[in-house]
């Protein structure tokens, strides 16, 4: 990281140093340039109209221009007071005066189009740099082309040696500055090789590892800030792990919930397909494949109800309580006489706030469960009051009870404390996954207290205003 930073931040300065350098040169450059187009352009015009006064006088005396030309133009090539100026007068494309040398205009400067009057352009010639300047002569004499030259190579040069100067103070300056920043990240990173060495050990499994805290600064912030993220870390892979062991508890589950009922049905199928079998066996058989295929279609839409209960959200209505109760009453009837249980219904309440369908499943659920705990003759009570200040429905029975061991338990899927009895029962261990889903829904605790032998009461508390 120390050398990822030592090499970005060198390249931005690199980058944005001798950027700023480019634009200077390229600034001064264009400055250099303009200037001097527009004194060639000044110089082009004032010679212009010096040789169109000339050229007037010469005929207004009879004399034909092109025997005087040459005596006419060279006093203009000293007026230009410097020897970077060079001229030429051209007619109809025909040279006519030059003073060029071996210099030649390009064509373009002499065949100017007809809405241009003058051309202007640096040009390349040779090892020289010039400003061309070249413009038709005013009428009448607009078949002349004035060519005006401006030698502007010692500028250039100087400004290649000023840019070459920019370029060398530069290097030398981001080499002092990559010391300067090498030392500089060298003592910055230096207290890093601990919190990277801790953080081996951390990656390694040692979640409990922690950074010693010295000073106020911002590695110190930074320290604590560690510490935090490992503390968190820690927390969270313990809550991974168990989620991970609920998992893996939750499939194995599954699959040894669907291994019993589909071995049965298998079995039994096999068996009506290649025994000599008799009415009475053929009917046996058929009446417990359906039982067992009704299991295995309860398990799934409990499953997808518990799925349901997750995603979606409830529809808010106020629910009777002495409605719920009725309906347990004549639901559970049947039920109630098979084993003589004797039942309580004490209300204290009116109306509760919820989803009137799964408060219904979630008191029936647990009421169900109270009748098959109890034995013959067992008492249940179904009631419903408050309990500080909140609203609250409890079941409560003295049936066979449960160890504090098998209450950790009880609202994990597919969990059975007594996998017998509620095999068959049909129950699948679904049932208090389910109750327990539908109560965080209507933001409400289901809470169980029991004792073996003593019976068990289940408490569903509405926290939230119901």
């Amino acid at each position: 990281m120390k050398y990822r930073t030592f090499l970005t931040t060198l390249i931005l300065f690199l980058f944005t140093f001798n950027l700023g350098i480019f634009i200077i040169s390229i600034t001064s450059f264009q400055d250099t340039v303009n200037r001097s187009k527009e004194g060639s352009l000044g110089e082009h015009y004032f010679i212009t109209s010096a040789i169109l006064k000339d050229f007037n006088a010469v005929e207004s005396r009879g004399v034909s221009i092109e025997s005087t030309v040459n005596s006419l133009l060279t006093p203009y090539r000293y007026l230009t007071g410097n020897n970077k100026a060079l001229i030429a007068l051209y007619k109809n494309n025909e040279l006519v005066y030059s003073d060029l040398g071996n210099i030649t205009v390009p064509e373009r400067f002499l065949k100017l189009p007809e809405d241009e009057n003058r051309l202007i352009s640096l040009q390349k010639t040779g090892k020289n740099n010039y400003i061309i300047v070249s413009g038709k002569m005013p009428a009448p004499y607009n078949s002349y082309i004035f060519v005006y030259l401006y030698d502007m190579t010692e500028a250039i040069n100087s400004w290649e040696k000023m840019k070459n100067m920019l370029y060398v103070i530069g290097f030398l300056l981001s080499a002092l500055l990559a010391l300067g920043l090498h030392a500089l990240l060298n003592r910055i990173f230096r207290p890093l090789a601990q919190i990277s060495h801790i953080s081996g050990e951390i990656a390694a499994g040692a979640y409990e590892t922690r950074l010693p805290v010295l000073g106020q600064d911002e590695l110190s912030d930074m320290v604590r800030s560690f510490n935090h993220m490992a503390e968190e870390i820690q927390k969270q892979m313990t809550e991974l792990i168990t989620a991970a062991e609920k998992k893996q508890q939750f499939i194995d589950n599954f699959a040894h919930e669907l291994r019993t009922p589909l071995t049965a049905i298998y079995g039994y199928a096999e068996y009506l397909q290649k025994a000599a079998v008799t009415e009475e066996d053929q009917l046996s058989s058929t009446q417990y494949i359906m039982s067992e295929s009704r299991r295995l279609q309860t398990m799934a839409y409990q499953l997808l109800e518990l799925a349901n209960l997750k995603n979606d959200q409830i529809v808010w209505e106020t629910v009777s309580v002495p409605g719920v109760f009725e309906l347990i009453r004549h639901t559970l009837d049947s039920k109630f006489k098979e084993k003589d249980i004797q039942t309580k219904f004490l209300c204290e309440l009116d109306t509760v706030r919820g989803d009137a369908c799964l408060l219904e499943s979630l008191v029936l659920n647990l009421a169900d469960n109270a009748v098959k705990a109890c034995s013959q003759g067992g008492h249940i009570t179904v009631g419903a009051g408050k309990e500080e200040e909140n609203k609250m429905i409890y079941i409560q029975d003295d049936g066979k009870g449960m160890t504090q061991e098998v209450l950790n338990h009880i609202t994990e899927p597919f969990y059975r404390a007594e996998k017998s009895r509620n095999r068959k029962d049909g129950g699948a261990g679904l049932g208090l996954a389910l109750c327990t889903q539908i109560a965080v829904c209507h933001g409400a605790r289901l809470t169980f207290e029991s004792y073996p032998e003593k019976g068990t009461t289940a408490k569903i508390i509405f926290t939230t205003s119901t």
